[in-house]
């Protein structure tokens, strides 16, 4: 069943003693806005929690298979559309898989959205290897900003064990090993989020699949547990419906009907902010959700 309003929705979540989304470029630091401070969490890393609770709900079963994960190789995933397709295996099977396709491409382009929940989502570019065509995807996710600035706290860490022989007799039989871990001592940081009804209804974006989304985004830091993200949860899910497809009210003015303000100067915990919601007197048209909060 497709969608028949538009959504818009604010997302809550915060981080405690941990590290939401180092940067790779910067030795694992914390993303910081470098003039505000404040902290970032990108859409990538949204996603990537949304792909692996999905994928580990459903078991990587079909229509919930997730096309972007760990080790995945992309264009085999596209020579499965084709292989399912009436006379796609013929192309395959030719010399000049990447210029091939023709009619083909929009039936493979069907045929990945049906099979996997993210392609049909967030969408996709599938035109490696063999052809798949392009997919815009109905749900769009921000950046995610911290309310107020964090602070990265650098910690030594030690380990009690080397990985060589040789690392060992240098040390005597000390055997041990210094690192560096990054945290942030507390954030709760705010992403914005998007539902298109018209993009779902060309990749099949249905309502099974936005009850599959809120859900989780709801549990999905309760199962992404590991020691730079121990303690991560979604404090509020708000959700903006319109009345029809194309909206009943600018985004932003309904984003801005959502505030957390710090009761504290130095916030270490999600009771240090107070998080107010300004239901009185909705655009027409729009109906508040509460998933969390």
């Amino acid at each position: 069943m497709s969608l028949n309003h538009r959504y818009d929705f604010v997302l809550l979540f915060d981080v405690k003693d941990g590290n939401p989304n180092g940067d790779p470029d910067a030795g694992n630091l914390p993303r910081v806005d470098a003039e505000t401070g404040q902290g970032l969490v990108t859409d990538v890393s949204l996603k990537r929690k949304v792909r692996n609770f999905v994928g580990l709900l459903h078991n990587e079963q079909a229509p919930y298979e997730i096309y972007v994960k760990e080790k995945a190789i992309l264009n085999k995933q596209h020579e499965r559309a084709y292989q399912a397709i009436p006379g796609g295996a013929e192309l395959l099977a030719g010399d000049d898989k990447k210029r091939k396709g023709g009619d083909k491409v929009e039936e493979a382009r069907q045929w990945m959205c049906q099979n996997f929940y993210d392609v049909r989502t967030f969408g996709a570019v599938m035109s490696t290897g063999v052809n798949c065509g392009q997919v815009r995807g109905p749900v769009q996710i921000t950046f995610a900003r911290s309310i107020d600035p964090v602070i990265a706290s650098e910690h030594s860490i030690t380990r009690m064990a080397v990985a060589t022989e040789k690392e060992a007799e240098n040390q005597g039989g000390d055997n041990r090993t210094m690192g560096r871990k990054f945290t942030v001592p507390y954030g709760l940081y705010v992403a914005h989020g998007f539902v298109s009804a018209h993009l779902a209804d060309q990749t099949g974006f249905s309502e099974d699949d936005l009850e599959l989304l809120w859900q989780s985004l709801s549990q999905m830091f309760e199962h992404d547990r590991s020691a730079a993200r121990g303690e991560m949860a979604t404090r509020g899910l708000y959700v903006f419906k319109h009345e029809g497809k194309l909206g009943n009210a600018p985004a932003y003015s309904l984003f801005e009907r959502i505030k957390a303000e710090k009761q504290v100067e130095v916030p270490r915990s999600f009771a240090d902010y107070v998080v107010t919601v300004d239901e009185a007197h909705l655009p027409n048209g729009v109906e508040l959700q509460r998933r969390i909060g």
